[in-house]
């Protein structure tokens, strides 16, 4: 009789065990991730690279120039889905642009400077 009871507080103990350890891994690698929210402000990025291709092309005296801000403008077209497609992996979590987040939430993580930093931007 107390075998019994033994081997059913350990059976019940094990399986409680079991079940906070898989609610924990729960928690941690589903729900927790998908309450950060990382924020983006691309009208920021392109602005900046906006003003450093007009910069490039106003200072543009020979052909030659002007052929590199059209390389630079085309290297940014090409890097920009890409850098964008990194970042939810990176930080793992849902990435949103900044204009569409009404209002500062604690939870919210700002990775502008790491899409600057993946463009290769000041």
């Amino acid at each position: 009789m107390k075998t019994s009871i033994l081997a059913f507080a350990l059976d019940t103990l094990a399986s409680l065990l079991l079940v906070t350890l898989a609610l924990l891994g729960y928690h941690r690698y589903v729900v927790q991730p998908a309450l950060r929210i990382g924020v983006v402000d691309l009208a920021e990025v392109y602005r900046a690279k906006e003003a450093e291709f007009t910069q490039a092309l106003t200072r543009a005296d020979a052909p030659d120039a002007r052929d590199k801000a059209l390389q630079m403008a085309g290297d940014f077209a090409r890097k920009l889905p890409r850098a964008l497609e990194e970042l939810p992996r990176e930080c793992q979590c849902l990435v949103v642009l900044r204009s569409a987040v009404a209002g500062v939430h604690g939870r919210s993580v700002d990775l502008t400077p790491l899409l600057r930093n993946k463009l290769e931007m000041p």
